[in-house]
């Protein structure tokens, strides 16, 4: 998506799934296992956002990008399958290694909501080999979270 924002160097990633541009939620990606495959839903806003009560929100269109949702679509299509394949050759460690460059910093304060209703407050340590977020309770314990929902503090 690069082409498409006027300063990509503002995009952070925020496990599990969501890409964030000066802080405020601009995509999130889904993936679902069906058998063996994987369905993958992206969505983007492009030219308008919504409004949401616990989260900041943006589009494309807000941040001044001229890119239409096709040729949005064409860069997508082509990102994805540039990482697939280094996935499939390579493995996981070159998208995890990817992940973190554009991820927020670690020691970031984060709130985690656990599947369960529970909830962890902690900082950002990095990822496992298994692309799970690792966070740092305030205690000194370390959580290692497979599903859920963060928020950034």
């Amino acid at each position: 998506m690069r082409a498409a924002l006027p300063d990509a160097a503002a995009l952070r990633l925020k496990w599990p799934n969501d890409l964030l541009l000066d802080g405020a939620k601009l995509s999130g990606i889904l993936l679902e296992r069906v058998d063996e495959w994987v369905v993958i839903g992206f969505g983007v806003n492009v030219a308008h956002h919504p409004e949401l009560a616990d989260r900041a929100t943006t589009s494309l269109c807000a941040a001044g990008a001229t890119s239409d949702a096709a040729t949005l679509q064409s860069e997508l299509a082509a990102t994805l399958a540039h990482w697939h394949a280094r996935w499939r050759e390579e493995g996981l460690g070159p998208v995890a290694e990817r992940w973190r460059e554009r991820a927020h910093p670690p020691g970031t304060e984060l709130r985690a909501r656990l599947p369960d209703g529970g909830e962890w407050h902690g900082r950002y340590e990095t990822l496992d080999p298994g692309g799970a977020l690792v966070l740092r309770l305030a205690d000194g314990s370390r959580r290692v979270m497979h599903a859920g929902d963060i928020f950034l503090l």
